[in-house]
């Protein structure tokens, strides 16, 4: 078998696994947008959905992951080939973790749910909305930077990350108003914090993505580095 066969072969090995990637994620996307929504409208029907794909979501995981060790394994790559495949194994789990916020935010709403809570309680679901907004928005923008190798936008993805912690920040000291100014909400308070606190994490997965485009294209690991140091690193 010729080397020129051989490297087409690799080469459509390396971009259909990083499609399944990009579907991946597409999936996770899916399940954090129905979380929020289930979350504003109490919806137990929408939280159900994201807990139903969270199964999906881990078995593309492992499916995933198993053809990359066998690529590894078969073709033995080198140098920026080999990034990819270590990059797309971080991504993947990153993904999964994404899944994860997504499914602890559903959990959490049927449990507000089943505990009683109305939704014409005085409660900032909305201030919640807009941080999964900022989240979302994060990893559709660190997805599309994976997906076209382009170091430019995941920077920019690291720019932004701080918005979404001083979203949760502002959350937490409105949550905290609240449990004072009215003793009824306490319970529901504290599972909207982990609820910010997933959302929030979902935004960390976008930034570790991110991280790991810079690191395919330019072969630096930029992890625990400011922005105005990954700037000049991947200039």
């Amino acid at each position: 078998m010729s080397d020129k066969h051989l490297s087409t072969q690799f080469d459509a090995e390396l971009s259909g696994i990083s499609t399944r990637v990009l579907e991946m994620g597409g999936v996770v996307e899916c399940q954090v947008t129905q979380a929020v929504y289930a979350l504003t409208h109490f919806s137990s029907e929408t939280a159900s959905q994201v807990l139903r794909q969270e199964e999906r979501v881990n078995t593309m995981e492992v499916e995933i992951d198993r053809d990359l060790s066998t690529i590894i394994a078969r073709r033995q790559p080198t140098a920026r080939d080999l990034r990819l495949l270590i990059a797309i194994s971080k991504a993947i789990a990153n993904l999964e973790r994404v899944g994860d916020e997504a499914a602890r935010v559903a959990r959490t709403v049927q449990r507000i749910i089943n505990a009683g809570v109305s939704s014409r309680m005085r409660l900032p679901v909305n201030d919640l909305a807009f941080e999964a907004e900022l989240a979302i928005a994060q990893l559709r923008k660190a997805l599309d930077a994976f997906a076209r190798l382009d170091v430019d936008k995941a920077v920019e993805v690291l720019r932004q990350d701080d918005q979404i912690d001083q979203e949760f920040d502002g959350l937490l000291r409105k949550l905290i108003t609240y449990m004072m100014e009215d003793p009824r909400t306490i319970s529901s308070s504290i599972d909207l914090v982990f609820v910010a606190k997933a959302i929030e994490r979902v935004g960390d997965h976008a930034k570790n993505l991110a991280e790991v485009t810079i690191y395919v294209v330019k072969g630096t690991d930029v992890r625990h580095n400011s922005v105005a140091d990954v700037e000049s690193m991947v200039k």
